[in-house]
């Protein structure tokens, strides 16, 4: 018996066929969850990529920077009417400490340890994350913190923080240099 190159390849063009069956029959059964982007928070352009972790798959999205004021930027992010993320920025008097007056609720957000590289001092936990950083405002010494929490996504607590630090250290100088403060 002769073996051609038809042969061979018979068996690999029906497995590719049906694993292109099986993800289009999966895609139809679930058409009314979507995975989302958000490429702005609290009105401020971010990179989707570092959004994306924190959003589960649903059927709506609603950003909601509504309840911003100036020097104050605040946005929740919801999919299905849940909230996922919580961004909130300030700008503070240089003297007073937000890493140590939020020391308590930060042990609240799970396991808070330091992050290294992010503003003046950043501390990263399970389920949130601020950063602080010096900066002038107005032509006065000023500080900006940010603040993210409200976030169980990625389920992986690893992952979650990996992703926090990640938002944290990408949006942080976006943000002042949006509100004026500057470094």
């Amino acid at each position: 018996m002769r073996t051609t190159l038809k042969d061979l390849t018979t068996p690999a063009r029906g497995a590719a066929l049906l694993a292109a069956v099986a993800v289009a029959v999966g895609a139809v059964g679930c058409s009314s969850q979507r995975t989302f982007e958000v490429s702005e928070l609290c009105g401020r352009k971010v990179n989707p990529a570092l959004v994306t972790p924190f959003l589960p798959e649903g059927e709506t999205l609603k950003v909601d920077d509504g309840i911003s004021a100036p020097g104050q930027p605040r946005c929740q992010v919801y999919v299905d009417s849940e909230p996922y993320l919580y961004v909130r920025g300030n700008i503070d008097e240089p003297d007073f400490d937000p890493l140590k007056a939020t020391e308590r609720s930060m042990r609240g957000l799970g396991n808070p340890a330091p992050a290294d590289g992010i503003g003046d001092g950043a501390t990263i936990a399970d389920h949130g994350a601020m950063a602080v950083q010096a900066c002038t405002y107005k032509g006065k010494k000023s500080q900006y913190i940010l603040e993210i929490d409200g976030v169980d996504n990625p389920k992986d607590t690893a992952e979650r923080r990996g992703a926090l630090e990640k938002l944290l250290r990408a949006h942080l100088p976006v943000i002042m240099e949006a509100e004026g403060c500057r470094p």
